[in-house]
């Protein structure tokens, strides 16, 4: 490996940041009217400054101000701070050398430039005077493109030492002492520069990067003797992409005809592959430079610009990559990475070779700006291959690698022209990501960054699906394109589907289509369509599970038909941000609808087929802190639901396998073998890939089921997942085997995983958690989905699927609970979620034990609707007990009820009767709001010291009373304490004589 380049280091993107630090802000031009006139050419070279630099996305380009005389120039200098003075040779009262002494007494380190008009003044104001004054002199020729060489060239002076050793940039040394020559070269120079940087910035992923490729172009120093280029090179050496050189200049005080080759031949020796190129006016030393060997360019040529351009082109590495034969026949053309990847395969080995010879590959990466990649390439050389293929694979793989890992944890900006269906996290608009979203791409960066998950799971593919969020502006568009706003101002207030149609009749935005068609031309996988808007997994108020999720399979063999889908998928999304369900939870939170926007996510789905259902081998939630621990778990310890196929069945609370990942096999639902049976997962969900739903059916009935498949276990034993994760029950014996087999009924244990760890589920888990509530700050709750590949060559996937802040309480309220507070309570649990003293409720709404059905649970959610509604007008909060897990989506373990059903609750209670069987509420989206919002979840278990007193609520006259409710409305308010030290919890009711000041040290959440 080569030394000269074995020691750079890859720079940060911070870094990035802090080049080309220090600007030229203010320029004074002091010269004649007539002069200025000639330069501004009627505001031209103002409006070129201003243009240019937009061209670059540079902000603040230099600012000129004019003045005519050295006495006004005086007056501005105090007045004002300028970078830099240009001044002609014509001032009115002062010549040109005088003013630039006055100037350097008062202001030494003020940069003072000459402006002469043309080669005529050269003699008159150069060979007669050598005064130290002046710091530079440049002919101006009336090329306005000067100025900004100028400008540019001494901006990267005043860079250069810190950009190329903390980034690696690149420096182009050139060697001229005729102030001619070099006001003619410099624009060129910087003309190649601008436009390659321009190329670059096109292909850059995002805004960030488009700055950075900007800041991190090429310098341009200008040495004008054989010493000073010395000094330049090797204090730069590290980090040259060329040298440009006269032939004859100073060396040693004395003019050198043969300065330049001495120079370039010692640089040639050093660098043997640096492109090297020499300018002058003498033909004859054209066939001197052979020996170095450099290029030659006569600077009298009629085509001086356009060989300087080929020179950048052919040996820099500017402009395309041309792949030629060796006989210089040009055989193809690649503009960016993505083009390049794509065409070596089939590019002739004897090209490859050519190239790879002339080190042509990292010369084009180095000139795109990606110098640290070159600097890998460069010490490869074709000895290091078996042959031009394995070279071939070689250069792929690693181009590949690198545009991945480029991209990897960057939003990249969605361009329909220049689609990459490579990349990781793409965004379409200028909007915001939304709260879902943000969570993904900070979840992205974050694992970029911290490699330590990875390195713990080497043979694990831990990564976000690919993602492509489509961002509020979307949104917005769509609104205010259709006035849909106004179901928010109407006083008649619209039933859900009535929005939803109003939604679905909309005009979709063309700019919206055209970018979605895009996408679905290059994307073929099963795609989840989900929310993202700006309230979503925000810090203690997370709307979690308000807005609808699609599932489309995305195979229909015609475009217009997946794009119709996926329209109406996107609309669905738009609309349930007017429903019921997260209106009501918006006012719970002091947000308003009017302020929400949404943004949609379409996610590849992480599963495999089979047959034609498509669904991950186990997919969960897991969080960091358990609201619940039992036996010797902590709190800290974290919880983890899992099931098998699609997440739904977790998000809807319906039965899944509920275990801590640092003891995964401890599992008190699975204690004996009727546990097992009762608690293990049945059914399991799955997309459908094979049916094309029209659209009257994909909109109707229960928002994304239209596209899944809801499989019971026992019908999908042909499955391999099934078979992997299930475990064996023998009737005959009454036993359960870890293996699976066709001899007895498949129960799912997980046993594989949790037990016999054949996949590092329960690790992953707690490494996952651990580092999450690091990266967030707080407690978090992650999604996640794992796909095992029946390929036992391909690695296991882990897909984070979504992470955000879980709502807890403050642990840290003086609430006491002692033997006397247990005596006088109605109702006392010792699983409890929340902490303080309630002091303003004075109802209770309870579901009636002797009139409970469980096959009923729906009609008492419409009951519970019902009886909230009396709640709303006056804001009174009121206490709510019902049987199994509240929000549940399976009826048969709760009352399904939604947040719009229950929007006035302040306390639940979920209790454990016979024909309900249901671990507490913990891991879906309906409980992870009810905690957010402070409302305190108190259980009460069938086992231990836990009891609720029904024969106290028989003796109260009730206020309402329906089919399977009653409500209570007590004259004095109910006392309910809650511990959260300790997780108990007691109801109690008014006493007369209690004093009202009992409790003043204990902080009152106020419902």
């Amino acid at each position: 490996m080569d030394t000269l380049y074995s020691s750079t280091k890859a720079p940060t993107l911070k870094i990035y940041h802090e080049l080309m630090a220090n600007k030229v802000g203010d320029i004074l031009l002091v010269s004649c009217p007539y002069d200025a006139f000639i330069m501004e050419e009627e505001g031209r070279l103002s409006t070129r400054i201003i243009n240019e630099y937009k061209g670059l996305n540079l902000s603040k380009p230099p600012r000129l101000t004019w003045v005519s005389s050295a006495l006004e120039a005086f007056g501005m200098l105090e007045s004002k701070r300028f970078d830099l003075i240009l001044a002609m040779p014509s001032l009115d009262g002062m010549d040109v050398y005088s003013f630039g002494e006055q100037v350097k007494a008062k202001y030494s380190d003020l940069p003072f430039f000459m402006l002469l008009h043309n080669t005529c003044d050269i003699d008159k104001y150069i060979s007669v005077n050598h005064s130290t004054a002046i710091d530079r002199t440049y002919i101006w020729g009336g090329n306005a493109d000067l100025l900004l060489a100028i400008i540019k060239n001494f901006e990267d002076e005043m860079n250069v030492a810190f950009d190329t050793k903390n980034a690696n940039v690149r420096v182009i040394i050139l060697v001229e002492d005729s102030p001619y020559h070099y006001s003619s070269f410099l624009p060129v120079l910087y003309k190649q520069i601008v436009m390659q940087t321009q190329s670059v910035i096109e292909d850059s992923i995002n805004e960030e990067h488009r700055l950075l490729k900007m800041r991190g172009r090429p310098k341009v120093l200008v040495a004008h003797n054989y010493e000073e280029a010395i000094a330049l090179y090797e204090k730069y050496k590290p980090y040259l992409l060329s040298v440009f050189s006269d032939m004859r200049y100073p060396r040693n005080g004395v003019e050198d005809e043969s300065a330049g080759y001495k120079l370039l031949t010692k640089i040639k020796k050093e660098i043997p592959d640096l492109p090297v190129l020499i300018l002058s006016t003498e033909d004859r030393n054209k066939e001197k430079v052979v020996d170095i060997p450099a290029v030659f360019i006569n600077k009298n040529s009629s085509t001086l610009n356009d060989r300087i351009k080929n020179f950048f082109v052919s040996y820099l590495g500017f402009g395309a990559f041309v792949f030629r034969l060796p006989n210089g026949e040009e055989i193809a053309r690649a503009s960016d990475l993505r083009a390049i990847e794509k065409l070596l395969p089939e590019i002739p080995d004897e090209s490859i070779v050519y190239h790879a010879m002339n080190d042509d590959f990292s010369r084009w990466f180095m000139a795109r700006s990606e110098i640290n990649f070159a600097l890998k390439l460069k010490p490869y050389k074709i000895s290091d291959f078996l042959d031009p293929q394995d070279m071939k694979k070689f250069l792929v793989e690693s181009i590949h690698a690198r545009r991945k890992g480029s991209r990897q944890g960057q939003i990249i900006d969605f361009d329909s022209e220049k689609f990459d269906s490579d990349t990781d996290f793409m965004k379409i608009g200028n909007g915001s990501l939304g709260g879902k979203a943000r969570g993904l791409a900070f979840m992205a960066s974050q694992i970029r960054r911290d490699s330590s998950l990875r390195d713990m799971f080497p043979d694990v593919d831990i990564s976000i699906p690919q993602t492509f969020v489509i961002s509020t502006e979307g949104f917005k568009t769509f609104i205010e394109e259709n006035e849909l706003a106004t179901f928010l101002e109407s006083d008649e207030k619209l039933e859900d589907d009535q929005i939803v149609e109003q939604f679905l009749q909309a005009r979709f935005p063309d700019w919206l289509k055209k970018s979605l068609q895009t996408y679905l031309q290059s994307v073929r996988y099963p795609i989840a369509v989900r929310s993202s808007s700006l309230f979503e997994d925000a810090h203690y108020q997370p709307f979690a599970g308000l807005y609808n999720t699609y599932m489309l399979p995305n195979s229909h063999p015609n475009l217009e038909k997946r794009l119709e889908r996926l329209i109406i998928a996107v609309k669905l999304v738009y609309a349930s941000t007017y429903l019921k369900a997260p209106r009501s939870y918006a006012k719970s939170t002091m947000h308003r609808t009017e302020d929400e926007e949404m943004a949609v996510i379409l996610q590849q789905l992480t599963g495999t087929v089979h047959k034609n259902f498509f669904y991950p081998t186990v997919s969960g939630v897991a969080q960091s802190y358990n609201f619940y621990p039992i036996s010797h778990l902590k709190a800290e310890e974290g919880i983890s639901y899992i099931a098998m196929g699609l997440g739904k069945i977790v998000m809807e609370g319906g039965k899944t396998l509920r275990f801590c990942p640092k003891y995964p096999q401890f599992l008190p639902q699975f204690s004996i073998v009727d546990d097992i049976l009762e608690n293990s997962q049945k059914y399991f969900y799955a997309l459908k890939l094979d049916e094309f739903p029209d659209a009257d059916k994909f909109i109707s009935g229960s928002t994304e089921d239209s596209t899944l498949a809801k499989l019971d276990l026992s019908d999908a034993t042909d499955h391999p997942i099934v078979r992997f994760l299930s475990s064996t029950f023998y009737v005959q014996d009454n036993r359960i085997r870890d293996s699976f087999s066709n001899k007895g009924f498949p129960v799912l244990t997980f046993a594989n995983i949790l037990k016999y760890n054949s996949f590092p589920l329960a690790q992953l888990l707690e490494e996952v958690t651990r580092i999450g509530s690091k990266w967030m700050g707080s407690s978090v709750e992650v999604e996640f989905a794992v796909n095992l590949p029946e390929d036992k060559s391909r690695n296991p996937q882990f897909s984070l699927l979504q992470i955000r802040p879980m709502g807890r309480y403050k642990q840290n309220l003086r609430v006491k609970i002692g033997k006397k507070e247990i005596k006088e309570a109605f109702c006392y649990s010792t699983l409890s979620l929340g902490n303080g003293e309630y002091k303003d409720i004075y109802d209770v709404v309870y579901v009636d034990p002797e009139t409970f059905d469980s096959g009923k649970t729906i009609e008492i959610a419409a009951e519970i609707n019902k009886i909230n509604a009396l709640f709303n007008e006056n804001n009174r909060k009121y206490v709510l007990i019902g049987p199994g897990r509240w929000g549940s989506s399976d009826r048969w373990l709760g009352i399904p009820v939604v947040w719009n059903d229950i929007s006035n609750v302040g306390v639940m209670l979920e209790t454990t009767i016979e024909s309900i069987k249901a671990d507490p509420s913990q891991g879906s989206h309906f409980f992870q709001n009810i905690t957010s919002l402070g409302i305190s979840y108190i259980t009460i278990s069938d086992k231990g010291d836990d009891f609720i007193d029904y024969e106290f609520f028989r003796c109260q006259a009730c206020e309402n009373t329906t089919k399977y409710l009653k409500h209570i409305k007590f004259e004095n308010p109910i006392k309910i304490l809650v511990d959260g030290k300790t997780s108990l919890a007691v109801l109690m009711p008014y006493k007369n004589d209690e004093p009202d000041d009992t409790m003043n040290d204990i902080p009152v959440i106020d419902s």
